[in-house]
């Protein structure tokens, strides 16, 4: 694997823009919110202009209404509102870069403040947490070394050994302290809470693919430009590069809530992180329950 030709992952200019921000005696902005922050941007389909995204209303709202309640799970003592935190930021450096003019900075800069505010409360809310968010929230309240795979993938296993009715009443345990606020759906008692949930951690993980490779692409217009040959990866049937594009994206859902963790739910603990097929993702869609067999995967 190539990857200084494939570009998969994201090389942010989160380092470059801390520096700025340190020496123009900005409040500083947590790095970890920024680095999402910048990645989510690139990887959202905006254009990019040297490194750095286009900011419009459109991607502002896009990265904190549609995606960070997908990927990002903050950590503890962390508060929610960096990430709109980091928006304005990235909004005044490119100000200052004079690409932007003041009226649309004073734009972005409203939207990502009331946009910001309004990510983090969908941060909190029960019914919209992915699997890899979900188990990073009981990881820490069971007090897990979540920097060691050894440990995460020791209390999986488990987590594992519980009776469904367990597992359920440990993820409504998180309603019930406070981490995440409940939402009247029936909570995880019922069979549309999980089903959403694998729903949607399927799709994110999909976008973030694809995301990823959208990036690779650009990259690999640019060395064809220069007359370079294309990588060994994408001579073939494009097998080894969508293999590659499935590693890095597990490798970034991991960055943004515990290392490790999204690819040891795919991989060795599919049943404690089940994602739905066509059939029961159609039984949802229509209004109904969901298919037979789908409680026996672990959904509920």
């Amino acid at each position: 694997m190539e990857d200084e030709d494939l570009r998969l992952a994201p090389r942010t200019k989160a380092a470059e823009l801390l520096a700025w921000a340190e020496a123009q005696g900005r409040e500083p902005v947590a790095g970890a919110p920024l680095r999402a922050v910048l990645a989510l941007l690139e990887l959202g389909g905006g254009r990019m202009r040297d490194g750095w995204p286009e900011l419009t209303s459109a991607a502002v709202e896009h990265l904190l209404y549609e995606q960070l309640h997908l990927y990002v799970q903050p950590e503890p003592g962390q508060d929610p509102l960096a990430y709109g935190a980091a928006v304005r930021l990235l909004v005044d450096h490119q100000r200052a870069a004079k690409r932007l003019n003041a009226k649309r900075q004073e734009r972005l800069h409203a939207e990502a403040e009331w946009q910001g505010e309004v990510a983090a409360g969908l941060l909190r809310r029960a019914d919209l947490v992915t699997w890899p968010r979900l188990y990073t929230l009981l990881l820490r309240a069971a007090g897990v070394d979540t920097g060691e795979e050894a440990a995460v993938r020791a209390w999986l296993e488990g987590f594992r050994e519980l009776s469904q009715e367990e597992r359920s009443a440990a993820f409504t345990a998180l309603e019930a302290d406070g981490v995440l606020d409940p939402v009247d759906d029936g909570g995880w008692g019922a069979g549309t809470r999980p089903l959403a949930v694998g729903m949607a951690t399927d799709g994110a993980r999909r976008l973030l693919e694809q995301g990823l490779m959208r990036r690779s692409y650009r990259n690999l217009a640019e060395l064809t430009a220069l007359g370079r040959p294309m990588p060994d990866e994408l001579a073939g049937d494009f097998t080894a590069f969508e293999e590659a594009a499935v590693r890095v994206a597990l490798e970034l859902a991991g960055a943004w809530t515990v290392p490790g963790l999204p690819r040891l739910l795919v991989e060795e603990f599919p049943e404690l992180a089940p994602e739905p097929g066509q059939e029961e993702i159609d039984a949802y869609l229509a209004g109904l329950e969901p298919a037979e067999g789908f409680e026996e995967d672990g959904a509920e």
